[in-house]
């Protein structure tokens, strides 16, 4: 092994890709079959569908995070040609089906959030536990990290963005004593100031989580970008194709749930409107109707898991 591979496997995720067999089973992979991993982190869902659809079944995996696909390149090598990666976001997808030749796709799947790869990277700047830069761009080449947040924005708009987007009940106290301690220069830092606000009580969260959450959330322009792809993934499925998205965060889920609701109907049309106008029909068909959690031994194995939501339509 040299000293490239021994790096990556240094760099690997600890655990089993968050809700691994349920996504599995969601996508149905089979031989000859086309796949999209829009989030392909290290690589652990994408072995199952490539695994599934032996021996010619294609997948297309794409992440921001240059690191995550040169991991993901070492891990699936043994699939050769049928793994096909590119850096790129997942707004994308479509796009790169098209360039493919690949005229519809039988699954996509979308694993939302931050992977424990790049946690577990001090140096991204995504964790509230390790010294960091305060970066938490997915893709470096963003513009902005969330030091520049921190450090420029008024009170009230930093504010307002904890609040919104981390949904923190402490957002105005956290905000003011951010702006009372800067510059704020690691992710240490941030947590320290924080926690002089909000203290640490066993059996919850850490006092940082919502705030971090919010900033990663606002750099990354994650949930617009949730709400492009949907419908680009929706029309890129074959009919009987399966789109499979896992959320973090209770505002992610909202964009999926709310989707999936909208697209499963013939009609949106007021609830009390005699007659239909809308002229909408449905495109897809819910195959559960209750979000998916992950069980209690997968979040004893993994404790990021316990956040995690799966939701699953099928193109009709």
């Amino acid at each position: 092994m040299n000293s490239s591979d021994r790096n990556f496997e240094q760099e690997k995720q600890p655990h089993r890709p968050v809700l691994y067999h349920e996504i599995i089973h969601a996508l149905q992979s089979h031989p000859g079959g086309r796949y999209v991993d829009g989030t392909l982190g290290a690589g652990g869902h994408a072995r199952g569908i490539l695994e599934g659809s032996s021996p010619d079944g294609l997948l297309l995996g794409l992440d921001l995070d240059p690191k995550a696909i040169e991991i993901a390149k070492y891990e699936l090598k043994q699939f050769g040609s049928r793994a096909i990666f590119i850096q790129d976001s997942y707004t994308t997808l479509a796009d790169h089906i098209k360039k493919l030749g690949w005229k519809k796709v039988d699954g996509i799947l979308l694993d939302l959030g931050v992977s424990s790869m790049q946690i577990d990277s001090p140096q991204r700047g995504f964790s509230f536990q390790q010294e960091g830069p305060l970066d938490m761009r997915f893709d470096p080449e963003l513009p902005k990290s969330a030091s520049e947040l921190v450090n420029t924005l008024p009170e009230r708009e930093l504010a307002d963005l904890i609040w919104q987007y981390g949904e923190e009940p402490r957002a105005r106290q956290i905000a003011h004593a951010i702006c009372e301690s800067r510059l704020i220069q690691t992710t240490l830092q941030l947590a320290s100031v924080i926690t002089q606000v909000v203290h640490p009580q066993p059996g919850r969260i850490h006092p940082a989580t919502l705030t971090f959450q919010a900033l990663r959330i606002v750099v990354n322009d994650e949930l617009n970008n949730i709400a492009q792809v949907l419908p680009r993934a929706v029309g890129s499925l074959r009919k009987g194709g399966r789109f499979a998205v896992i959320s973090f965060h209770s505002l992610e889920d909202r964009i999926v749930k709310q989707y999936f609701k909208v697209e499963s109907v013939d009609c949106i049309c007021p609830p009390r409107q005699p007659e239909c106008t809308c002229g909408h029909k449905a495109s897809v068909k819910l195959i559960n109707r209750q979000v998916i959690k992950p069980g209690e031994s997968e979040m004893k194995e993994n404790p990021r898991a316990r956040s995690a939501r799966l939701r699953i339509i099928e193109k009709i």
